[in-house]
C-alpha cells in the first residue's frame, strides 16, 4: 500500500509534458527556415534590394515611408495585442515585415498620416480581429494599403517626381502603367528593369524584385510555385491580349512594369495567406496573374496586384479544400 502511494506521489509531482502550439509549417525542409522571427528575417533581407532601389530613385522620401509604416505597425501591435492580454508579439518581427511590405506598395508622395493609418488598419484589421498571426485570412499589408486607397484615392496617385542631381527628370512623369492605360503609350523595357521609373516605391525596379525574391525561393522561405505560376499565367494571357490588340504592352512589358514582380515573390508568397498544397500554390499563382490581367486589360485602374492577392486570399480556403492530396495508398474506406 505504501508502495502504491508513493508511486501515486511521484506522478503527481513529475512535471507535466509541455505543447507548443504554433501555426504551420511544423516540418521545414532541408536549410528552411525553422521559426517565425527566421522566416521574417528572411523576408527583411530579401527586400534590401528593393529597398535600395527605391532609395536611389527617391532618395530620403522612401526612408521616410519605410519609418513611418514600420513605427504604425510596431505601434499597432503593441497595441492591439496588448488589449488582448498578449504581450512579447512585436519580437517575431511579423509587424516589421507587414510595415516594410506596406511602405513599398506606397508612392513616394504618399502623406504620413497615410502610412500611419494604412499601419494601424493593417495590423487590427489584417491580423489581430483575426486572432493574430497565423489566423489572418488576408494579407495584412495589402488591407491597409486598400483601406487607404478607398478612403485616401487621391494621395495614393503616384505624383509626378523629379530627383536631384544625377536622377533629374528619371522619374518625372506619370507611372509607366498610367500611361499605357489612359494615353497608349509604350515604354523602354530597360528603364523598367532597372528602376528608373515612377511608381509606388517597390515596384520601380525588376531586377531588385527578381533579386530578392529568388533569395526567399532559394531559402523555402516563399514557395516556389506561386511565383512561377503567376509570371507564367501573365506572359501568357500578355502574349495573347498582344495579339487582340487588346494592349500597347507586351508580356515583357506586363511582366516587369508595375508591382507584378513585388507582388508575385514578397505579398503572394505568404504562407499564412496562401494554400497549403502544391497544386492549390500553382492555383493560387494562376489566379493571380489572371485577375491581374483582367484588372489591367478591361478595368479603369492601371494596376491590380493588390486587388488580385486579396481575391485570392478569400479562395484559399476552397482551394486547399479542393487539392487535398491522395492519400498514401487509395482514399480512406468510406463506412457503409
Amino acid at each position: 500500500m505504501a508502495d502504491v502511494e508513493s508511486t501515486q506521489q511521484e506522478a503527481a509531482a513529475a512535471p507535466e509534458p509541455g505543447f507548443h502550439v504554433a501555426p504551420s509549417p511544423h516540418l521545414p525542409g532541408r536549410g528552411a527556415p525553422t521559426s517565425t522571427r527566421w522566416m521574417m528575417l528572411d523576408v527583411l533581407l530579401a527586400l534590401v534590394p528593393v529597398l535600395l532601389a527605391a532609395v536611389w530613385v527617391f532618395q530620403w522620401y522612401a526612408v521616410k515611408q519605410l519609418v513611418v509604416c514600420v513605427l504604425a505597425c510596431l505601434a499597432g501591435e503593441s497595441l492591439f495585442m496588448g488589449w488582448r492580454g498578449r504581450r512579447g508579439t512585436v519580437r517575431d518581427l511579423s509587424a516589421v515585415v507587414t510595415g516594410a511590405i506596406l511602405a513599398l506598395s506606397l508612392p513616394w508622395s504618399a502623406p504620413w498620416y497615410v502610412g500611419v493609418i494604412a499601419g494601424m488598419v493593417a495590423v487590427g484589421l489584417g491580423k489581430v480581429v483575426f486572432g493574430g498571426l497565423g489566423q489572418n485570412l488576408f494579407n495584412p499589408a495589402m488591407v491597409g494599403r486598400a483601406f487607404v486607397l478607398v478612403c485616401f484615392p487621391a494621395a495614393l496617385g503616384a505624383t509626378a517626381y523629379q530627383a536631384d542631381g544625377a536622377l533629374l527628370d528619371v522619374v518625372s512623369r506619370a507611372t509607366p502603367l498610367t500611361l499605357a492605360k489612359q494615353m497608349g503609350e509604350g515604354t523602354l523595357l530597360w528603364p523598367l528593369f532597372v528602376g528608373n521609373v515612377n511608381g509606388s516605391l517597390g515596384e520601380t525596379s525588376a531586377l531588385a524584385c527578381i533579386l530578392g525574391g529568388l533569395y526567399l525561393c532559394l531559402r523555402r522561405t516563399a514557395s516556389w510555385e506561386i511565383p512561377v505560376a503567376t509570371v507564367l499565367t501573365v506572359a501568357v494571357l500578355g502574349a495573347l491580349a498582344q495579339a487582340a490588340g487588346l494592349t500597347v504592352w507586351s508580356a515583357m512589358h506586363h511582366l516587369v512594369g508595375g508591382a507584378l514582380l513585388f507582388g508575385a515573390f514578397y505579398i503572394a508568397t505568404d504562407p499564412v495567406t496562401s494554400p497549403l498544397t502544391g497544386r492549390g500554390k500553382v492555383v493560387f499563382g494562376a489566379g493571380v496573374g489572371a485577375v491581374v490581367m483582367l484588372i489591367r486589360l478591361f478595368s479603369g485602374y492601371p494596376e491590380g496586384v493588390m486587388f488580385a492577392v486579396l481575391l485570392m486570399n478569400a479562395l484559399t480556403p476552397l482551394i486547399n479544400r479542393w487539392t487535398v492530396p491522395r492519400p498514401v495508398g487509395g482514399p480512406v474506406p468510406v463506412r457503409a
